[in-house]
């Protein structure tokens, strides 16, 4: 991938166009996030959490961060791709968010709306950042035919795993 502006990584500085390491980027950013999107999910919706407004600083500080570095790796366009398909999946969303909180005998309908807001936008950071390992793992990237094959088959099979989610928790 093309980085769509400077970036230093590792102490090398990387120029606006240049090729990104993608075997940095990648595994950095599913662990990094993972971890800040898994305090997020169980402070959201511990017994005893903390207050909204430090969730919100928490994970607000953290999610403007992580969306600073995907215009800088992905560009304005994939940005605004994520939120389409975030809008496209809030079904998804909530089906698999109440399914998780489940297993630990909780469902969404036991917090406000609000608690929501982090776990959401961390769901949909980490989502984006699957969709951009697929179109590379698959080469997709520069071709726009292959790319929408790829787009489709990845919102078919999130619709197939939301749906199944959703069917089985009935």
């Amino acid at each position: 991938m093309k980085l769509r502006s400077d970036l230093t990584i590792n102490g090398k500085l990387y120029r606006k166009g240049e090729m990104a390491p993608k075997w940095f980027i990648y595994p950095f950013f599913l662990f990094h996030m993972g971890m800040f999107g898994l305090s997020g999910f169980f402070m959201a919706y511990a017994s005893n959490g903390p207050d909204l407004a430090f969730l919100y600083m928490h994970g607000g500080i953290a999610i403007t961060v992580y969306v600073i570095f995907y215009l800088a790796i992905f560009g304005l366009d994939e940005v605004r791709w994520m939120f389409i398909n975030a809008g496209l999946g809030l079904f998804g969303i909530w089906v698999e968010i109440d399914w998780i909180l489940s297993l630990f005998g909780k469902s969404l309908g036991d917090f406000p709306v609000a608690v929501h807001v982090t776990p959401f936008l961390y769901y949909i950071l980490y989502t984006f950042l699957l969709r951009q390992l697929v179109l590379d793992l698959f080469g997709a990237r520069g071709e726009p035919a292959r790319k929408r094959r790829v787009e489709m088959a990845y919102v078919g099979l999130s619709l197939l795993v939301y749906g199944g989610t959703w069917l089985a928790t009935r």
